[in-house]
C-alpha cells in the first residue's frame, strides 16, 4: 500500500523521510475552525482525522496520514500566527509561561477505513522573553506558519527554558513514535 501524508508542511515531510519509506504528499481541504466549546486536545484529533479522511476517501490502497498541532494556556488557543504582529502577540503572551502543544496523529487505511489516532503532550516553559528578543527571533526564524509562533527546531529552542514529553518529534508538529506503532499495526515494516 502506497503511504500519502495529507499535509504539505515541510516539517512533517521532513520527520516522515526519517522512516525512508516511500510516500507522497496531498493537500487536504479541511476547515480547521475549532467547534463551540471543543478542547484543544479533541479540536487537534478531529483535525488530524478529518486531513486523513479528506484525502483517503479519494484513494485506495493507501494508508494516509493526517497530523495537528494546538497549542494553548488555560483556554486560550494558539494558532498559526500568519501575520508578525500576532507572532508577537503570541509570544508576548507565552513569555514566561507554560504552554502545552497537543499534537495528534492520524493513520487511515484507505481500504478498510481503519481509523487510529493518537495524541501527543508536549509541555512548553517559555523563559521571560524581551521585546527585543522577540522581535529579532521573528525576524530570524519566520515563524509565522507554526503554531504558537515557536519553532522548537530551529532557533525557537532559545526562547524555552525546558520542555517535556514522551515523543520530540511531536513538538516539531508529527509525532513519530505513536506514527511507527500505527504503521506497524498496518503490516509496515520499520526497523
Amino acid at each position: 500500500m502506497k503511504i500519502v501524508l495529507a499535509s504539505t508542511s515541510p516539517y512533517r515531510k521532513q520527520l516522515l523521510e526519517r522512516f525512508q519509506l516511500p510516500f507522497e504528499t496531498a493537500r487536504p481541504e479541511t476547515d480547521e475552525t475549532a467547534h463551540p466549546g471543543e478542547l484543544p486536545a479533541a479540536l487537534a484529533e478531529r483535525l488530524a482525522i478529518d486531513k486523513a479522511r479528506a484525502i483517503a476517501e479519494t484513494l485506495e490502497h493507501a494508508l494516509v496520514i493526517g497530523s495537528d498541532q494546538v497549542a494553548y494556556m488555560g483556554t486560550e488557543i494558539f494558532g498559526k500566527p500568519g501575520t508578525v504582529e500576532r507572532a508577537i502577540a503570541q509570544l508576548t503572551r507565552m513569555s514566561g509561561h507554560e504552554v502545552i502543544f497537543h499534537t495528534a496523529v492520524a493513520l487511515i487505511n484507505a481500504d478498510t477505513k481503519r481509523v487510529q489516532c493518537e495524541g501527543v503532550v508536549t509541555r512548553v516553559r517559555f523563559r521571560t522573553l524581551s521585546d527585543d528578543e522577540i522581535r529579532r527571533y521573528i525576524d530570524a526564524e519566520m515563524p509565522l506558519d507554526c503554531a504558537g509562533s515557536a519553532k522548537s527546531e530551529g532557533l525557537g529552542i532559545t526562547l524555552l527554558d525546558a520542555l517535556a514529553g514522551d515523543d520530540p518529534t511531536a513538538l516539531i508538529g508529527l509525532p513519530l513514535i505513536a506514527l511507527s506503532r500505527m504503521l506497524r499495526a498496518e503490516g509496515v515494516l520499520l526497523p
